[in-house]
């Protein structure tokens, strides 16, 4: 799935954004609405999800994300599979079943040795599921807004 979901983005912000500058930074769509905020001074509101790129766009930081989550729905309302990336390897959880993929994307870039079963990687696969699941617990808000007379 490497051909959609790394895809390229090309930004432009004459003195923001140097020319010709090129990076291999995760980023999501969901990085898109509150880096364009912080670009033109705007506050980010607390409970927007995605990243500020704007560190990395203006080549103050290589990354602003240590993962990204990838979903892919099948039907309209149910999340087929659900994909956790980082600098390094991509998991991929089937919703409903017990078989996925884990791929070493430095060591095979093209995907084609799925480490998902191998006994040598478990623990690998244990973390990796872990830190799917903890990113998606952070992407809910946690505070709750006050209401009137409360």
């Amino acid at each position: 799935y490497e051909d959609v979901i790394r895809v390229p983005f090309i930004a432009r912000y004459p003195g923001v954004v140097p020319a010709g500058q090129q990076s291999e930074a995760l980023q999501t769509l969901v990085d898109l609405a509150p880096s364009f905020l912080s670009a033109t001074g705007i506050d980010i509101p607390r409970p927007m999800t995605g990243v500020d790129q704007m560190p990395v766009w203006s080549g103050q930081a290589e990354q602003a994300r240590d993962h990204i989550i990838v979903e892919n729905h099948h039907e309209p309302t149910t999340v087929h599979v659900k994909t956790y990336v980082d600098d390094r390897y991509k998991l991929t959880v089937y919703y409903n079943r017990d078989y996925g993929e884990l791929f070493d994307l430095k060591e095979d870039p093209g995907e084609i040795n799925n480490l998902w079963n191998s006994a040598e990687h478990a623990e690998l696969k244990a973390d990796l599921v872990m830190k799917l699941l903890f990113a998606e617990m952070g992407k809910e808000p946690l505070w709750m807004p006050r209401t009137s007379g409360a």
